[in-house]
């Protein structure tokens, strides 16, 4: 691992390398790393690392698009395969192998000709339910997208808003590969009427609005219903102090839609060495084992091993809804036109 670490720091640098000590990563809210493993890529590259967290995915990514010409930083983290064709038309990355990309499953693997991202994490973006809530109310907590526009279900679900928000689009983009191109307008008709409640991002949603979570009971959030993630619920076990046998929150596995965030080297990058360098360790077995535990997704390195906990409270879908990449180019800008007109006027 050192050895691999070590070998970072050399990487050629090209145009605009400088010979800066500070390496600046921009990235969503949901960065997280463990303190000791940054350390060793700071003791072992020589770069010390700057983090800049620009909101929610969809926002951050919009935001690194516009200020492309003068970045933030050198590497931007969190674009994810709802947003990659977005990112990549517009030119944010350049181009960049990072050192283990062969080690990176196959079926996480993009952009493959050109090399301007690099497979970081997977997840799954689901609908989550409050347990209490549920068998308190001696209700079954819903188990697919059907279930959401049954009355049982009348003003409980929150969602984020798609256009702003990443897990507010892929839930989009599920429905969408669920009642194809014509049939999604209908759903999100009956879903609207059902009393769904639109807010601009995750941390809302889920820290405030959702009743299940720790941050939504300080809240006082009373939607019992949330767009989330399939590994949220290992978030609840693993912070409550004792921790509970089981998870607070359940998974409605037939509304889950398959996410994989990238990460790339800004193209106007002022240390296009040191942003070689962090991607490199990006997808190193050390950090994407450090992962799971700190961000909730799961590595994409073939191999890297999972914490015991995350596998049985936040277990992958086992039939996510899933949708080509070329696809979402194609529709995405004129779905969320239509979702917005639809669901928000």
């Amino acid at each position: 691992m050192a050895g691999t670490l070590a070998a970072c720091g050399s990487s050629d640098g090209g145009p605009g390398s400088g010979d800066s000590k500070t390496v600046t990563l921009v990235s969503h809210n949901s960065w997280a790393a463990s303190k000791g493993v940054i350390a060793a890529f700071e003791k072992q590259s020589g770069y010390k690392v700057n983090v800049l967290e620009d909101g929610d995915a969809g926002q951050a990514v919009n935001k690194a698009i516009l200020t492309k010409d003068n970045p933030q930083g050198d590497v931007f983290f969190g674009v994810d395969n709802t947003l990659l064709s977005r990112a990549l038309d517009n030119g944010l990355f350049q181009p960049y192998e990072a050192k283990g990309s062969d080690r990176i499953a196959p079926e996480y693997r993009a952009d493959q000709e050109q090399h301007r991202v690099t497979p970081v994490d997977t997840g799954d973006i689901c609908v989550n339910y409050d347990k209490k809530y549920f068998a308190d109310h001696k209700l079954a907590p819903p188990r697919s997208f059907d279930d959401l526009v049954k009355p049982q279900y009348k003003n409980l679900l929150v969602t984020e808003n798609a256009s702003t928000s990443s897990p507010g689009l892929g839930f989009l983009l599920g429905t969408a590969a669920k009642y194809g191109d014509e049939g999604w307008q209908d759903y999100w008709k009956k879903l609207k009427a059902n009393g769904v409640k639109v807010v601009d991002g995750w941390e809302q949603a889920y820290n405030e609005e959702f009743s299940g979570s720790a941050g939504g009971k300080k809240a006082k959030g009373d939607r019992p219903l949330v767009v989330s993630y399939a590994s949220s619920p290992p978030v609840e076990v693993v912070y409550t102090d004792p921790k509970p046998t089981t998870a607070p929150t359940g998974v409605a596995q037939g509304t889950c839609f398959r996410q994989v965030e990238y990460a790339g080297l800004l193209s106007n990058a002022k240390n296009t060495k040191g942003g070689k360098a962090f991607l490199d360790f990006l997808v190193s077995e050390r950090f994407q084992e450090d992962m799971p535990l700190n961000m909730y997704v799961y590595p994409v390195r073939e191999g890297a091993q999972v914490p015991p906990e995350f596998v049985k409270y936040g277990p992958q879908a086992k039939d996510p809804e899933t949708m080509d990449p070329a696809k979402i180019a194609d529709h995405r800008d004129q779905w969320v036109k239509s979702w917005t007109s639809l669901v928000l006027k």
